[in-house]
């Protein structure tokens, strides 16, 4: 975070951990082929947030030790817990944006204010019911697999407050195709020693992140343009297993298409991609036809893409 000067200078608070019980319902969502997502009960609304804020009245603090016009990060901490109790949204970057105008509401000193939350997911059990397994609402299982996350960055303007950013995104998320996927024709010289694969099992490791064209989109689920992130790691795992994958490029690519044709409401969608592909010990197991494998020596590769609208031109 810069401010008018182009100096670097903020300070905040990070691992701010929030539980909200039965916030409002994650509804409303176009629904899609690839996925039979449909919405949360929120009845468990969990996220991590990590806040920083900045304004050129805190220079002092850097510069003389003067605490004047320093906001405590852990009255930070209380301040952003204490909104959870007043947000009537259903969404992580509602949240956020929320909290953030609150923050420059009450402390004038403030003017800009960053926020991301990882989101922390619960998932719903089946319990006995009358007709059979039903959702419970009353036991949740905290999940340690692949979660949403959120970004709102706000600043102070001469109209009152801006977005400056904003971004939904899902983490960590981590697939596995057994058959399928190749990697072949790349360049071979001195230094090459990795054999050409052509129907390989393919591990990846997936951040994905999106913007919206209209903010409002992100912060009102009510708008019904929304965009869940269960969505969009359903059509990625639903293009893995539909193509033939030449290599992670090519099938983050496809991805990416396939977001941005069912969500149009999106601006931009971008990825960071790890291949955490499975070293074969045995080709061919002693009885059926399985093979062998074992974790990858430590050096990974990884890719980086950003994709817009412009990229279903021609489809």
């Amino acid at each position: 975070m810069k401010n008018g000067s182009e100096r670097i200078m903020y300070y905040g608070k990070g691992d701010v951990w929030v539980y909200r019980s039965y916030a409002k319902p994650l509804t409303n969502l176009t629904l899609i082929p690839e996925s039979g997502f449909v919405g949360r009960d929120n009845v468990l609304f969990g996220m991590n947030i990590k806040v920083a804020v900045s304004g050129e009245k805190f220079i002092t603090s850097f510069t003389e030790g003067d605490n004047t016009m320093v906001v405590a990060t852990d009255s930070m901490k209380n301040f952003i817990l204490r909104k959870a109790g007043e947000y009537e949204g259903a969404t992580a970057e509602g949240f956020l944006a929320f909290a953030s105008r609150k923050l420059l509401e009450t402390y004038p000193q403030m003017t800009g204010v960053k926020m991301t939350a990882d989101q922390v997911a619960f998932d719903v059990l089946p319990v006995p019911g009358a007709k059979g397994f039903e959702n419970g609402n009353l036991v949740y299982r905290y999940s340690q697999n692949e979660h949403p996350t959120a970004k709102v960055e706000i600043a102070r303007t001469e109209e009152g407050t801006a977005i400056l950013e904003h971004e939904g995104g899902i983490a960590d998320l981590k697939l596995i195709k057994v058959i399928g996927s190749s990697f072949a024709g790349f360049v071979r010289d001195e230094y090459t020693t990795l054999p050409e694969s052509y129907d390989r099992p393919l591990f990846i490791f997936l951040d994905i992140a999106w913007s919206y064209e209209a903010v409002e989109d992100a912060l009102d689920s009510d708008l019904g343009r929304y965009v869940a992130a269960e969505q969009i790691r359903d059509i990625a795992h639903t293009v893995f297993h539909e193509q033939h994958s030449p290599s992670i490029q090519n099938l983050i690519y496809r991805i990416g298409q396939r977001a941005l044709q069912r969500f149009p409401q999106l601006k931009e969608i971008r990825f960071e991609s790890n291949n955490r592909t499975w070293e074969t010990i045995l080709e061919q197991a002693t009885t059926g036809e399985g093979k062998v494998f074992t974790e990858p020596r430590p050096p990974y590769g990884f890719q980086g893409f950003s994709m817009t609208k412009r990229d279903l031109e021609g489809l």
